[in-house]
């Protein structure tokens, strides 16, 4: 069964972007799905099922660890 992921890193900073924007995209595309697209807005990715869901599970892993402390918590 094919499956579709549609996720949007933010902030995002044209100059460069942020450590956690880098680690989810690079996850996704190591995960080496059907297809992916990487776009300043909002990145997609298709593939089987499993290839999918697995890619999820770590570009959301990889991007919570690098991202800055306190910045989930709502803490400045």
């Amino acid at each position: 069964m094919r499956r579709s992921v549609e996720f949007t890193t933010e902030p995002f900073d044209l100059d460069e972007p942020p450590p956690h924007t880098v680690a989810a995209r690079w996850v996704v595309q190591r995960a080496d799905p059907d297809s992916v697209d990487v776009g300043p807005f909002g990145n997609t990715a298709e593939g089987g099922a499993e290839q999918v869901l697995g890619a999820v599970d770590a570009l959301l892993r990889a991007a919570l660890e690098t991202a800055r402390p306190g910045r989930l918590s709502g803490a400045a």
